[in-house]
This record gives C-alpha cells, sequence and structure tokens, in this order.
C-alpha cells in the first residue's frame, strides 16, 4: 500500500475519532434530529419498503429478465421514434403512483436494459411527478390554478429535462448505443402475455399504495374503499400467469398461497404480514423452479435490492436528520425554512427548490407540507417550485441515481431539477 492511502486511511480515522470526540450528545436540538432521523427511517421501512419498495423491485427484476435489450431499445433506444418514447415516458407517473425513491429500480431496470438517457430521465422525473391522484387534491386543497400548473410543469418537466440531458450526453449515449443493432431475440412467449404480467404487477403495486382520500373524490375514494380486494386479485392473476405462461409449479405457488390467505383473513390489518409472507413464498418457487428464466428473475431482483436498499436507508437517515419528519423538526428549524420561502424572489424559490430536492416526501405528503408552509407566509412562486422539486428528488434518491448512472449525470440531472423549478415558481408567482 503507496503513502497515499496510507495517509488517506489516517485522515479517515482522524475524521471519525472527532466526530465522535466532539458528538454534540445531550444537546436538545441534536438529540432531537437524532431522534427524527430515526423515527423517519422507521416510518420509511412500515409504511414504504413492503408495500412499495420490494413491489418494485421484483418489476425491475423482471423487466430485466423477461423484457429483451433488444426491444427496450426498439422502443427507447437511439433509433427509436422520439415522439413516442419520450411521450409514454412523460406520462408514466399518471398511472404508477409511485414516490421518488420506489421509482429508482423501475428507472434502472430500464436504463440498463438499453433505454435511451432522454427517455430514461424522462420516465424517472414523471413516475413520482405526475400522479393523478395529488395533482387531483393539490388542485382541490390549494386551488385550481397551482394543481394545472403542477400537472403542466410536471409534464413539460420531464420532456424537457429528459431531451436537454440527451443533448449533454449525446457523446456517451452514441458510444453506448454502438451495440443498439442487436439481432431481434425469438420471442418466448407472445408481447400481449409480457404485457398482462407487467400489468398485473404494477396493479398489486398500485392498488396496494392507493392512498385515502376525502369521501368527495367519489372516484378515487371508492377505489380506496375496495383498494384490498383489488389488490388480492391483482395478485391471483398475477399467481396463475405465472403458472400458465412461465412455468412455475403449481403445486409450490399452492403451497405459498396458504399463510398469504391465512394472514389476509386473520390479520386484515396488518397488510404486511400477507404481502411478507407472498414475497416470501415468491421467493420459494422461483429458488425452486427448474425453469432458468425464472431463477434468473429472483437474482436480478435481489442485485437490485443489494444495490438500492442500502444507499436508500443512509439516504432517509440523513434526511430526517437535517430537516425532520412531515411537521418535526430535524437539525435545520422549519422556522428557518418558512422565513426563507415568503415572498417570490429568486433565492425564495431556489431556496424552496433546494430543500424540497434533499428532503423525502412520501407520495401526497408533500400537501400537507406545502398548506402549512403557506400557513406560516410561503409564497406561491415558490409554493409550485417546492411541487415540481419535492416528489422527484430526494437526498436516497440522489445517492442511489449516482450508483446507477454516476455522479456526473446525477448531477447535471438534479441541478436542472432544482433551475426549472425555480424559474417556473417565479413565473408562476409574478402572474398568478
Amino acid at each position: 500500500m503507496n503513502m497515499k492511502e496510507e495517509r488517506k486511511i489516517l485522515f479517515i480515522f482522524i475524521f471519525i475519532f472527532f466526530t465522535f470526540y466532539f458528538l454534540p450528545i445531550g444537546r436538545p436540538i441534536f438529540d432531537n434530529a437524532l431522534r427524527e432521523s430515526l423515527e423517519l427511517t422507521k416510518w420509511y421501512v412500515r409504511e414504504h419498503v413492503i408495500l412499495c419498495l420490494i413491489p418494485a423491485l421484483f418489476i425491475a427484476g423482471a423487466i430485466s429478465v423477461f423484457v429483451s435489450q433488444a426491444s427496450v431499445m426498439k422502443y427507447f433506444g437511439a433509433k427509436a421514434d422520439k415522439i413516442l418514447s419520450y411521450a409514454v415516458a412523460s406520462v408514466s407517473g399518471s398511472i404508477l403512483a409511485v414516490c421518488s425513491c420506489t421509482v429508482l429500480p423501475l428507472f434502472a431496470g430500464i436504463y440498463k436494459r438499453g433505454a435511451g438517457l432522454g427517455p430514461a430521465i424522462a420516465f424517472l422525473y414523471s413516475g413520482p411527478a405526475i400522479n393523478i391522484l395529488a395533482i387531483v387534491l393539490t388542485a382541490r386543497i390549494l386551488g385550481f390554478k397551482m394543481g394545472f400548473a403542477r400537472a403542466a410543469g410536471a409534464i413539460l418537466f420531464s420532456l424537457i429535462i429528459g431531451f436537454i440531458m440527451h443533448l449533454i450526453f449525446k457523446k456517451e449515449e452514441n458510444e453506448k448505443n454502438k451495440t443498439s443493432d442487436l439481432p431481434e431475440e425469438e420471442p418466448k412467449r407472445p408481447l400481449w402475455q409480457t404485457f398482462l404480467y407487467f400489468a398485473a404487477m404494477s396493479a398489486v403495486l398500485i392498488f396496494a399504495n392507493w392512498s385515502k382520500t376525502d369521501a368527495s373524490d367519489k372516484f378515487f375514494y371508492a377505489v380506496y374503499v375496495i383498494k384490498w380486494p383489488l389488490t388480492a386479485l391483482s395478485a391471483v392473476t398475477l399467481g396463475f400467469m405465472l403458472a400458465a405462461w412461465f412455468g412455475a409449479d403449481w403445486k409450490k405457488l399452492s403451497i405459498a398461497s396458504v399463510p398469504v390467505v391465512f394472514f389476509s383473513f386473520f390479520f386484515s390489518d396488518l397488510p404486511v404480514l400477507s404481502f411478507s409472507a407472498g414475497f416470501i413464498g415468491l421467493s420459494f418457487v422461483l429458488k425452486s423452479s427448474k425453469r432458468e428464466e425464472l431463477q434468473d428473475w429472483l437474482s436480478a431482483s435481489w442485485t437490485l435490492t443489494k444495490d438500492i436498499f442500502p444507499l436508500l436507508i443512509g439516504g432517509v437517515l440523513v434526511s430526517g436528520f437535517l430537516l425532520g419528519r412531515p411537521g418535526h423538526e430535524g437539525i435545520i428549524p422549519s422556522s428557518w425554512v418558512a422565513w426563507a420561502v415568503g415572498g417570490n424572489s429568486f433565492s425564495a424559490n431556489f431556496f424552496s427548490s433546494v430543500v424540497a430536492a434533499f428532503m423525502y416526501f412520501a407520495t401526497l405528503t408533500e400537501i400537507p407540507i406545502l398548506q402549512g408552509l403557506i400557513g406560516s407566509g410561503m409564497g406561491k412562486g415558490p409554493a409550485l417550485a417546492l411541487l415540481l422539486a419535492g416528489p422527484a428528488l430526494s437526498l436516497p434518491n440522489m445517492l442511489v441515481l449516482k450508483n446507477i448512472m454516476g455522479f456526473k449525470k446525477t448531477a447535471v440531472y438534479v441541478f436542472l431539477v432544482v433551475i426549472m423549478a425555480t424559474l417556473s415558481g417565479m413565473f408562476y408567482g409574478a402572474f398568478f
């Protein structure tokens, strides 16, 4: 080991030593921030990992196994119809009600299979940003103009940011696309079967995470009332498809379903139990299958889990420490935030965008947070900036993105989101 590496290790040891030596344990602001860090992580693990993140990881793993690279390149690669690929990617969030972290495995799945950077980024932004329920609630609670501006801004953002990313990294994309002329693989099953299979998996994810709304939103409330029967129906459909089209063993699937049914009937108020049993059972079926592609599916999902989960948890811990949970204080007092986002200046909009970019927002939580900030004097422009930057970005999101597409692309993406949210907020605040 050379002297440079030895010095690096020494500096790390010194940093760790002085960090713990001067750790301000006992000071209320630090102890509270530490508690918020753990509370937010506990909440994230309870509310999002089993019902949201794990289904997304399985879907992403399935993309890497059941969807050929040639097919991804055909529809989202360099030679794909740009209007079609960007249009599909930009409105994907109207179907997927996911947060900035849950969209990451799905983004990784299509990006690593050869999707162009532009369409993949459009999907990455739109996934958490263009959520029909969130936009409807924004319009109802914060006003029609704000809801419309959020919807229009999110769609335009996904298209513009995706296209700018494509232009900036065009040279790298061209190098990547030298292998785009892949031979068409003989499909193992008809396209419509693969499509319906992914639709069933997506339905499990969507219905399981369907949020409660006011009864006045009749459609969304009606779906919420029957969300678990719809989730169960989607899961059963998925099981039949898995056996009929993908060669999974009927007997093993039946055995794996017994604990799921048991927990669903006798512990219906704890859906995480039936979901956990379902994922354990599915893993058992895939692991013990004689079909190589089913084993590969489990392996791909596990690889993504190892890459993404530790970074997400670390990011949520840091985010909670800095900014706390919704309605609670982190190391940065919320009064500072409320003071800094008054008016419609560049600094107010920029500060709102930056704070929103680093804070973790679960789906729909940005609306009550924003309602409270507006009540504390937040300007309309910074409010829109928060809505456009917050749901699509978070510190955990950035850490994982760096691992997927590198520091440079991640930094440019974050910069574009923050700047565009800032400028959009200033424009909205000036005219409305």
